[in-house]
């Protein structure tokens, strides 16, 4: 369907309102969504409560609410790309509309690539704001204490929840959904019962069918779902910090010379943007951080590389997630594969993946858009193309046989160009926002000098 089209035909999407219902042990969210001649939705979160105590009368808690409806509504408002969105139940500044334009905008960076959309910032969407005053609730007294870490299941939860262990009393770990392979991570790190906190997030089903009829479909910003989901488990749960995994090579363009980031709510723009915001209008107590934005991918799989008793466990595909498994045919896999190459031996890669990706002809197109053999990354979270190189370059050091990929990249200009790089071991990012007590944890466990 036409993007221009589709924007004539449903010129109007509508954020009615959103509800917060509670009983003695759980808090859903139900958040009300409408293209207007077309469907409504209503998608939820729902949450197990740490106590008893009552939430939804406190401002902080229903401030949250609303805007982790704000980032849900981008997953409908997708569909028809309506130019006019009209927020009818809470209360927006200039300044707060012109912060989501911003994370819709290049949250959709792919999206809009992929689907041949050219707009730009100013005339793709128009947010109106209805509503005029904020509702007369209580503030919230914060007494926060301790961190939530976000596991998504790959290696690099595991380097943050193996740098953490020491704090292992005042951490919980954060899954959303019932991703097996998340579940089985935190678990095995040893979080489990009370130390585990996992929110359910539904889809809209009626969203999912009018995909299935060609509607505009494609990647949305979900880490900014983490980001504001977070911060409510956090409200709840009475918590100081949110600790998030995500590195330097997210800032990475995917699409080389555009401004177009599959990871884009990982980037360190992203994480400043949501601390101003969070510090504007929530609660400066809770703070939001990745743990290794200072340091590489070669950094972070080489710690990962000594954590053994992880190895079995971790999934970092996407496709095969939900089953536990590797695919071993995607982007996903064969980044995994290269950067574990530079730290591990075949025997060991083997163990892990059941597979030599290395010698799978078929992956070639996929490993020469990873090192930048050819000018576009994969749409996935991937380390930069420097990083990539030098694993590779690295790896073949290690090796006596060559397999086919490799044999491959050492006939292109690239292998001249990092065959002696090895410029990531040693690297730092003074690009963060790590506290100073997390700082000196990285020191201590050898990570940072």
């Amino acid at each position: 369907m036409n993007f221009r089209n589709l924007r004539e035909k449903y010129p109007t999407f509508i954020y009615h309102n959103y509800q917060i219902e509670e009983d003695k042990e759980n808090i859903k969210l139900t958040f009300n969504f409408e293209i207007v001649g077309l469907e409504k939705f209503a998608p939820t979160f729902s949450l197990k409560k740490k106590d008893n105590l009552t939430y939804h009368k406190y401002k902080e808690v229903d401030d949250a609410a609303f805007y982790i409806g704000m980032v849900e509504l981008i997953s409908y408002w997708k569909l028809t790309c309506s130019p006019m969105v009209i927020i009818d139940c809470h209360k927006l500044d200039d300044k707060q509309i012109a912060w989501f334009k911003k994370l819709y905008f290049k949250g959709l960076g792919e999206f809009f690539y992929i689907n041949n959309i050219k707009t730009n910032i100013d005339e793709f969407m128009t947010i109106k704001s209805n509503c005029l005053s904020t509702k007369d609730l209580m503030p919230y007294n914060l007494d926060v204490k301790g961190n939530i870490i976000c596991v998504g299941g790959g290696k690099d939860s595991f380097v943050t929840l193996d740098l953490l262990k020491d704090e292992y009393e005042l951490n919980h770990a954060l899954v959303i959904n019932k991703v097996q392979s998340a579940l089985h991570s935190a678990i095995k790190a040893g979080y489990n019962d009370e130390k585990l906190i996992n929110p359910t997030r539904t889809l809209d089903s009626r969203m999912l069918a009018l995909n299935n009829q060609g509607f505009l479909n494609g990647h949305t910003p979900f880490s900014a779902l983490v980001a504001f989901a977070s911060y409510f488990v956090a409200l709840i749960y009475q918590k100081q910090y949110i600790c998030l995994s995500n590195e330097a090579s997210a800032n990475e363009s995917t699409i080389k010379g555009e401004d177009v980031n599959h990871q884009y709510s990982k980037s360190y723009e992203f994480e400043v943007d949501f601390k101003n915001f969070v510090d504007a209008y929530l609660n400066p107590k809770i703070v939001y951080f990745s743990l290794l934005r200072c340091i590489s991918e070669m950094q972070i799989t080489q710690y990962f590389a000594k954590l053994k008793q992880y190895h079995t466990t971790f999934k970092s595909c996407n496709v095969g997630s939900k089953q536990e498994v590797w695919c071993n045919n995607c982007a996903k896999c064969l980044f995994v594969y290269i950067m574990l190459s530079a730290h591990l031996n075949d025997d060991e890669l083997f163990n892990i993946f059941h597979e030599n990706l290395l010698q799978k002809a078929n992956l070639l197109t996929i490993f020469d858009e990873l090192c930048g053999i050819v000018e576009n990354k994969p749409f996935e979270c991937v380390g930069t193309r420097d990083e990539v190189n030098t694993a590779i370059c690295l790896a073949i050091k290690k090796r006596k046989d060559i397999p086919l990929l490799y044999k491959h990249y050492m006939q292109s200009a690239n292998y001249q160009l990092y065959k002696d790089a090895n410029n990531y071991i040693n690297y730092y990012n003074d690009q963060h926002m790590i506290p100073e007590h997390f700082l000196n944890i990285l020191k201590k466990k050898g990570v940072i000098m």
